[in-house]
């Protein structure tokens, strides 16, 4: 049976379909995650993790994504309209809007750490964001098709993983 638009919109997505910027998103993105687990300043671990989240949501925007022509994004007053990308998130892949409401609460918080802000985020929050950062990141690959990637604490030697997070 010859695939139509219809059934290939159904069919999961094969490694080989998915656009070489979202691979790129994608290590981008765990390397992110990597910094978040490895640093020892808390406001630093708690941005990292949500440039890593951003950065999977880039590699499924990317993917998914169907550029809208310039004339249809108009706001009214002759500029394209502004969407964040947890707006596109949820617009693009429904599946996420509730990852895209989660992230999306913690951007002030990122704001706050990345301008310097020790009081921004607790050591609680930010590990709490690490691990959450790192599920996002597996969903959005088994959600591209591809093999979820290994926990990063795995990759590390067991002193330099926090408290808290699980090493087989």
């Amino acid at each position: 049976m010859p695939t139509t638009q219809a059934n290939r919109a159904s069919q999961p997505p094969r490694p080989f379909d998915v656009p070489a910027a979202s691979h790129s998103y994608l290590v981008r993105s765990a390397a992110s995650l990597r910094e978040a687990i490895t640093t020892s300043e808390v406001p630093l671990r708690y941005a990292h993790a949500h440039v890593a989240a951003l950065r999977a949501t880039a590699a499924l925007l990317a993917a998914r994504a169907t550029p809208v022509p310039t004339g249809a994004r108009s706001s009214g007053r002759g500029r394209p309209a502004q969407r964040n990308a947890w707006v596109l998130l949820a617009k693009v892949a429904p599946e996420f809007t509730e990852w895209a409401r989660f992230f999306s609460a913690g951007a002030a918080k990122r704001a706050a750490a990345e301008a310097g802000s020790v009081r921004a985020v607790t050591e609680r929050e930010a590990d709490d964001l690490v691990r959450e950062a790192d599920r996002f990141l597996g969903l959005v690959e088994e959600s591209l098709g591809l093999i979820r990637h290994v926990p990063v604490p795995e990759h590390l030697p067991h002193g330099s993983v926090r408290p808290g997070w699980r090493v087989a």
